[in-house]
């Protein structure tokens, strides 16, 4: 519990000192809080990058921020703290050039019956412009709605959903360009 001091006889100020099992309390929370967005901030960190050891930095930075802004912070805090510390990094806030009629033509080849490795897929990845990448990380990996991704990012809305099928049209079109392996007859 708390435990109310006086300072010295003729003060009347007194000072309030947290007990031991509130101050592993507060800890415990602030562990569970990490504990329950660091797997989602490191993966976002991760495939922004491509670099574990920045994406440990960036996580490090990430809660940081957050627990400076708030003794608690909930998703949102942790949200907005790791895109801050993305776009310190990268070049979050320019939008990607438009897709052109080529690229949406080759990119709406059919890749059905052909099988994509997880590999190919992240080498896709990271061919998109960073901040395309982040819109498909948090819609299409993590589950985000637009309209979440919106206010974090700071853009409209419509450039989102923009932004989502331009990602999507330019993975589908780095998969179907990658030569096709065979696998193996079991």
């Amino acid at each position: 519990m708390l435990s109310f001091d006086r300072l010295n006889a003729g003060d009347k100020t007194i000072r309030v000192t947290m007990t031991q099992r509130q101050s592993q309390r507060a800890e415990d929370r602030r562990r569970d809080i990490f504990e329950s967005h660091r797997h989602r901030a490191f993966g976002i960190a991760y495939y922004m990058t491509g670099n574990e050891i920045e994406a440990e930095e960036i996580l490090t930075n990430t809660f940081i921020t957050a627990f400076s802004a708030a003794e608690e912070p909930g998703a949102q805090e942790v949200d907005a703290a790791l895109v801050g510390e993305l776009g310190a990094r990268l070049p979050l806030g320019a939008p990607a050039a438009p897709v052109t009629r080529e690229e949406y033509a080759a990119g709406s080849s059919v890749l059905s019956g052909r099988n994509v490795r997880r590999t190919d897929l992240e080498e896709a990845l990271h061919t998109l412009p960073a901040s395309e990448r982040l819109v498909f990380l948090l819609h299409d990996v993590e589950g985000y709605k637009p309209a979440a991704i919106a206010p974090l990012l700071q853009i409209p809305e419509a450039q989102v959903n923009r932004s989502l099928i331009s990602a999507r049209i330019r993975i589908r079109r780095a998969l179907a360009e990658r030569p096709q392996v065979k696998e193996k007859a079991a």
